[in-house]
């Protein structure tokens, strides 16, 4: 699971390295969520619960979290703790 992070808005993935093929993403600018504020912890975790809901869907259950270089703290966590929640084995 790949995690972009913008000032306004948040981005996940779920990517097969092995072809290169997205599997499932989830962003705070989907129209699913209705979000007011794409850019603060309350969408962070939306999007961790949307996109592990659509992984398991697929039938993935196991990922490997890749922060792209953002530290662990704050909306990145959020999602992550939020995708864990919901399923998701990292």
């Amino acid at each position: 699971m790949n995690v972009f992070r913008s000032n306004k808005h948040i981005y996940a993935q779920l990517i097969d390295d092995v072809s290169g093929v997205t599997i499932v993403s989830a962003s705070s600018l989907d129209k699913e969520l209705k979000l007011e504020n794409g850019g603060n912890k309350e969408a962070a975790q939306k999007v961790g619960e949307l996109v592990a809901k659509r992984a398991l869907e697929k039938g993935q259950e196991a990922v490997v979290f890749d922060r792209g270089g953002y530290l662990y703290h704050g909306r990145v966590q959020e999602l992550a703790d939020a995708a864990r929640e919901a399923g998701l084995k990292f």
